[in-house]
């Protein structure tokens, strides 16, 4: 290279960058973690996003059509799935409708006009070809020029006259509301007669979530698919702390950090939350702190 005439190197050297820029953008277009690195410089990875972002291309392809993701606070779960899921794929696809649900109105249209402002960005708009329409770009209720829609709606909220490509339920109860076995009935129905029913032949429905009880959504969800031709959900789990001893994201969350948490809760909370497994053992017979591990038997 060194050899080429100065002419030839340089236009060899623009053809060289613009291969490589073609190829980031094609990534970034394709994949979710590289999309998510691009938009978010400060993004501290950790081995579930890896998990998280195969399922979401999964999701993008069509190859997953009911996911379930349930994971402890404070661990990426929003601005995974409502900040930058809804961008990537109305990316992908412009003509996308989206409906984004969590437990209260406000928080949905955050989340909205999150996703609105990253459209907007000279990051995504370096990759993507969707814009926005500039009549219709309210925070919680927006439109591409390609056709596309955006709705979000607090739990309980009509969703009449709107169809869905893409549904997002982002944690569907309150702590208040989690601690109500009626609440939580509630939101499923809500859930069945509601956002269920706006949802495209075709179209896929996510839901991210800390548990709180067996009767949560998630819970709700997994009981409703023992039922001939129900929804058939793909689950994942992320404890705070693995069967190894090691926090799932430790990077971020150091362990004496989580067992400090754990002192302050009851075991019941500590278990739904932070560990996905919302039985508590505190009222069992046997109690794991009490097991034992034989090197032989005796």
């Amino acid at each position: 290279l060194n050899k080429l005439p100065s002419d030839v190197k340089k236009e060899f050297m623009k053809y060289a960058l613009k291969l490589k820029e073609k190829k980031t953008k094609s990534k970034v277009h394709d994949d979710f973690l590289t999309f998510a690195k691009h938009v978010w410089p400060e993004f501290i990875e950790g081995k579930h996003h890896k998990i998280i972002a195969e399922k979401f291309n999964r999701l993008a392809k069509g190859e997953i059509k009911r996911l379930i993701i349930n994971m402890p606070p404070r661990h990426t779960k929003s601005e995974f799935a409502s900040n930058l899921l809804p961008a990537w794929m109305i990316g992908r696809k412009p003509n996308l409708k989206i409906i984004q649900t969590t437990h209260t109105t406000e928080l949905a249209v955050r989340f909205g006009r999150k996703a609105k402002t990253l459209i907007d960005s000279p990051e995504y708009q370096q990759i993507f070809q969707t814009r926005l329409r500039e009549d219709s770009q309210a925070a919680g209720k927006w439109e591409t020029e390609q056709g596309g829609e955006y709705y979000a709606a607090g739990v309980g909220s009509a969703i009449t006259g709107r169809g869905a490509d893409l549904l997002i339920i982002d944690d569907p109860h309150s702590e208040q509301d989690a601690l109500n076995p009626i609440a939580l009935e509630r939101a499923y129905e809500w859930y069945t007669s509601g956002p269920r029913q706006r949802l495209q032949p075709g179209g896929a429905i996510i839901v991210v979530m800390t548990r709180w009880s067996m009767k949560d959504l998630t819970g709700a969800l997994i009981k409703a698919q023992k039922e001939l031709k129900s929804d058939q959900w793909e689950v994942v789990e992320f404890p705070a702390i693995m069967p190894s001893g090691k926090p799932v994201w430790p990077g971020y969350w150091k362990l004496e950090e989580l067992e400090s948490v754990q002192a302050s809760l009851s075991i019941g909370k500590w278990n739904a939350q932070w560990m996905q497994n919302p039985t508590s053992e505190a009222g069992s017979l046997i109690k794991r702190d009490w097991w034992k591990v034989w090197d032989k038997i005796i």
